[in-house]
């Protein structure tokens, strides 16, 4: 079993680590997120994508990106912090950072088998979808856990804290 530091990985090393992995017979497996608040939504989602004894592959939004998509006051948490805390779950493989404010570049140069999304996505158009199925690959939507979000933990802590003072 790899430790946590081994499972933070560049682009570019991530492609090595994948090419052998599908000559072996392996099914790469992605997904992306910024996971600024690890929470219990986020586990059940990524215990869910690593089905199948698939290699699990996390994106993970930058500090600059996250500030991109989710404002100025985000992230909460580190990219660095973010990064060790999910190559510790024993159920992610490699985690990977991306700058940009949508991992397509990202899936472009992994080209996953399966690009995993929560099912509260389903509607939106997954970026990276087109890549994935182009070749023959599938895309899942996985069940959204209702009222776990890190936005959510966020909005809670910061009305108790107004209710203190």
């Amino acid at each position: 079993m790899m430790n946590t530091r081994e499972k933070i990985v560049t682009v570019l090393a991530l492609k090595k680590k994948i090419s052998k992995l599908r000559r072996a017979g392996r099914k790469i497996a992605f997904t992306n997120g910024c996971f600024d608040i690890l929470h219990m939504g986020h586990v059940c989602y990524l215990e869910g994508a690593k089905k199948d004894n698939r290699v699990l592959v996390v994106g993970l939004n930058s500090d600059r990106s996250v500030k991109i998509i989710k404002g100025k006051d985000r992230p909460i948490v580190g990219q660095k912090e973010r990064a060790a805390v999910l190559a510790a779950l024993a159920c992610v493989d490699y985690v990977v950072l991306f700058p940009e404010a949508t991992p397509a570049r990202l899936i472009a140069d992994v080209q996953p088998d399966i690009l995993i999304k929560g099912a509260d996505w389903k509607q939106k158009g997954i970026v990276g979808s087109d890549v994935v199925l182009d070749r023959g690959g599938k895309v899942e939507y996985i069940r959204f856990v209702p009222g776990l979000s890190s936005t959510g933990i966020i909005e809670r802590i910061t009305k108790r804290a107004k209710r203190k003072r």
